[in-house]
C-alpha cells in the first residue's frame, strides 16, 4: 500500500545514483500535468525521513508543477535491503548498467556485503557483480558526473568508446578528452560513433578539430566521406563491404553478449567453443588491421 508524503520529507542523497534524461523527463511532466503521478515513488523509511531510491524524475516534475505531496511506497526500513529490492523489481523496468554499478558498489563497500551474497540475492552470477564493481573504476569522477547528468549517452560509452580501449589500446585520458569534447551537444549515437572513428582512427587534424570544439565541422567531414570512392576496383569494393560488415557485427555481438536472455547451458557450451576459436584469431587479425590502418592513412 502506498501513502502520500510531503516532498520536504524526502531524503535525496541517492539522486546522483540515477541517470538524468531530460527528454524522458519532459514526457513524464506532460503526463503528470494531465493525469497526476500514477506510479508511486519508492524509498526506504528511516528515523530521519524517507530515503528516496526511485522516482527522482517524477519528483523534479512535481516540484516544477508545484505539487507538494506525492504517492510513495516503502521498500523497508533497512537501506541495503531497500536497494536490493529496488534492483530486483527493476529487472523488467530497467535500471541502467551504471545505476546498477553505483548501487552494487554501495552494497559492497558501505553496507559490507560480499559479492556472492549480492549475486545470490539478485539471482545473478558473481561475474555480473564483478563487472559492475569494476565498471566505475574505469571512470573518473568528472566523467561519471557527465554520464549521470545525461550529457553523454551511456550506450555510446559502453558500446563505442570501450571497444576502442579494448581493440586499439586507447588510453583512459584519450577517452576522457573525447567525452568532454562532445558532451552536452545532444548528438545522436550514430553521430558520436562517427566522431569517435574520426578522433581515434582518423588523422591528427580531425582529433585536434574535435578537441577545439569544431564538432559540426568534423561531423560534416565524416559524413562527406563517400561509401564507395570513385576509382575503386571490384576487389577494393568487396573489401570495403567486408570491413563494414565486420564493424557492424562486432558492435552487434558486443551488445548481445550483455543480454539478460542468455541463460541456456547448451547455448553457453557452444558459445564457449566458438569464442575460443575466435580468440585464437584475434591477435593476428588485430595486427593485420593496425598495419592496414596505418598504411591506408598514408596512402
Amino acid at each position: 500500500m502506498h501513502q502520500s508524503v510531503e516532498l520536504s520529507t524526502l531524503d535525496l542523497r541517492y539522486q546522483d545514483h540515477r541517470l538524468r534524461d531530460d527528454d524522458r523527463e519532459a514526457r513524464i511532466m506532460a503526463s503528470i500535468a494531465g493525469c497526476g503521478i500514477e506510479e508511486p515513488l519508492e524509498g526506504v523509511d528511516t528515523p530521519d525521513g524517507h530515503l528516496l531510491l526511485n522516482g527522482f524524475k517524477r519528483l523534479r516534475c512535481a516540484k516544477k508543477l508545484h505539487i507538494y505531496s506525492v504517492p510513495y511506497v516503502s521498500l523497508g526500513d533497512d537501506e541495503a535491503t531497500g536497494i536490493l529490492k529496488l534492483m530486483q523489481v527493476s529487472r523488467d523496468k530497467g535500471l541502467g548498467i551504471l545505476e546498477q554499478a553505483k548501487f552494487v558498489v554501495d552494497l559492497l563497500t558501505i553496507h559490507g556485503m560480499n559479492p556472492a551474497d549480492v549475486a545470490e540475492t539478485l539471482s545473478r552470477s558473481k561475474g555480473w557483480v564483478s563487472m559492475r564493481r569494476s565498471l566505475l573504476d574505469e571512470l573518473s569522477q568528472e566523467i561519471q558526473t557527465i554520464l549521470f547528468q545525461g550529457k553523454f549517452p551511456v550506450y555510446s560509452y559502453m558500446y563505442t568508446l570501450r571497444q576502442f580501449r579494448r581493440m586499439n589500446g586507447v588510453g583512459d585520458e584519450e577517452i576522457n578528452h573525447f567525452i568532454k569534447a562532445v558532451a552536452g551537444k545532444r548528438l545522436s549515437v550514430r553521430d558520436i560513433e562517427l566522431l569517435a572513428q574520426a578522433y581515434f582512427r582518423g588523422p591528427d587534424s580531425l582529433q585536434q578539430a574535435i578537441d577545439a570544439g569544431k564538432v559540426d565541422w568534423s561531423l560534416q567531414y565524416m559524413k562527406n566521406v563517400p561509401d564507395d570512392l570513385e576509382g575503386c576496383n571490384d576487389f577494393e569494393r568487396v573489401l570495403l563491404k567486408d570491413l563494414q560488415a565486420v564493424q557492424k557485427l562486432m558492435q552487434r555481438i558486443t551488445a548481445k553478449c550483455q543480454n539478460k536472455r542468455l541463460e541456456n547451458r547448451s547455448f553457453y557450451a557452444q558459445a564457449n567453443l566458438l569464442t575460443g576459436s575466435l580468440l585464437t584469431k584475434l591477435e593476428p587479425f588485430t595486427e593485420s588491421m593496425r598495419e592496414f590502418h596505418d598504411r591506408s592513412g598514408y596512402a
